[in-house]
């Protein structure tokens, strides 16, 4: 089989027709370009089948008993995914007005009974090539938005997506009432670790401290970013105070078992950090900024206190 498309092989097509014969003639034409067949005799049945198949595409009948192509057509749409599988409508009606119908019921193109064979396969290959060209364009936009939202040397969330994030969950727990934790973290003496080491060292530095971070806080709904040049932020949904703290302090703990050495610090032979914490039950009344600021004055105070420690600031908990 010849496809210029990137398709998981072989391409599953659902045959829907009433005659047995056609359903026949239709599944040996589709397996010998290499197409996996299902077949259904009408439209109840192919509405049945199409979320345990997941076909590629469905050949259609127009006219059948119990439920024609038109009428199966208007309802697969309703079907989850069912607006993106193409519809190739087979029928004997070729007049304009049926034509009419069968886009509107959302078939994607037509052929007309007797089949013209050549005709219906070029038209298979084309919607197959326009699912994979759709398909590709879905992943690139993926990446795209990957690369907008996460930050380039430690592949987690980026400031622009921490921001997207926490506007969203601080409205979200709103809503349902529940409390929101934020931990700031800070790289002890980080500049001092760039002068000594170099950029390069920095860098990987800031690489195992974020996966550190990352494999502590990875609870479904938990958001690790890069806040700013050494600094990170974990958003905490559903998290009240106490569980934020005993997060942060593992953190902190997690960190110092790095042992990444730094000669440069003033308090400890190895990379540590300090952490802020802050949490509260969010409502609409209050600005999602104040639980930020809130958790930079305990950075603040976790800084000024000696490093190397996690501050809570008990802020409306």
């Amino acid at each position: 089989m010849n496809t210029p498309y990137l398709l998981k092989e072989p391409p599953v097509i659902l045959v829907v027709d009433d005659d047995k014969m056609t359903r026949q003639l239709l599944r040996r034409a589709m397996e010998k370009e290499g197409y996996q067949v299902v077949e259904a005799s009408n439209g109840e049945e192919c509405l049945a089948a199409y979320p345990r198949v997941k076909p590629h595409i469905i050949l259609l009948d127009g006219v059948m008993p119990v439920m024609d192509g038109f009428n199966c057509c208007t309802r697969l749409q309703a079907l989850p995914g069912g607006d993106r599988t193409p519809v190739l409508m087979i029928t004997g009606l070729e007049d304009k007005l049926s034509v009419d119908r069968a886009f509107e019921a959302g078939a994607s193109d037509y052929v007309t009974k007797p089949i013209h064979w050549p005709v219906l396969l070029q038209r298979v290959r084309r919607l197959l090539k326009q699912i994979s060209l759709m398909e590709q364009l879905e992943i690139a936009n993926k990446e795209l938005q990957q690369l907008a939202t996460s930050d380039a040397l430690t592949n987690i969330a980026n400031r622009r997506r921490f921001d997207e994030y926490f506007d969203l969950e601080w409205r979200r727990m709103a809503r349902e009432v529940l409390p929101l934790s934020l931990i700031l973290c800070d790289i002890d003496f980080f500049k001092a670790y760039n002068d000594t080491y170099g950029h390069l060292a920095g860098d990987f530095c800031l690489q195992q401290v974020a996966n550190a971070i990352g494999h502590t806080a990875n609870r479904p709904g938990d958001l690790l970013a890069r806040y700013g040049g050494e600094e990170f932020a974990v958003v905490l949904p559903y998290t009240p105070s106490t569980g934020a703290l005993e997060l942060a302090e593992k953190i902190r703990q997690n960190i110092i078992g790095l042992k990444i050495e730094h000669r440069g610090s003033q308090i400890s032979p190895y990379v540590t950090i300090s952490l802020g914490v802050s949490s509260t039950f969010p409502h609409t009344k209050m600005p999602p900024s104040t639980l930020i600021a809130a958790a930079d004055i305990a950075l603040y105070q976790a800084k000024a206190q000696g490093r190397d420690r996690a501050i809570l600031n008990p802020f409306e908990d």
